[in-house]
């Protein structure tokens, strides 16, 4: 995410993938990936603060507050956010399946 590493992100999300931005939008896979691809997010900063990965069987459930800096469609954010990714076994790659951000106050 930090890079924008579009080849990266392509090989760990999975094209199912369900995600809910901070502004409540559902966006899937293509569109996460243009977000990246097109700059209408950049991300400058990003440090993990907290973290706690709980295991269902072959599914994880990742929870972290992050401090992030960056832009989103020009507009400069910092903060702390809080973020949740599912990640599934899909065949024999693991990938992220659905996650959720939102602004920490």
């Amino acid at each position: 995410m930090l890079s924008s590493d579009v080849t990266e992100l392509d090989r760990l999300l999975s094209a199912r993938l369900l995600f809910v931005t901070p502004d409540g939008a559902n966006v899937g896979k293509e569109a996460d990936l243009e977000a990246h691809r097109s700059g209408l997010i950049r991300i400058t900063a990003l440090t993990r603060r907290e973290s706690r990965i709980e295991m269902f069987g072959v599914t994880a459930v990742v929870n972290a507050e992050m401090e992030m800096a960056g832009s989103f469609a020009g507009s400069p954010f910092e903060g702390r956010f809080r973020y949740t990714r599912v990640w599934h076994e899909e065949g024999a790659e693991t990938k992220v399946v659905a996650g959720h951000v939102c602004a920490i106050k």
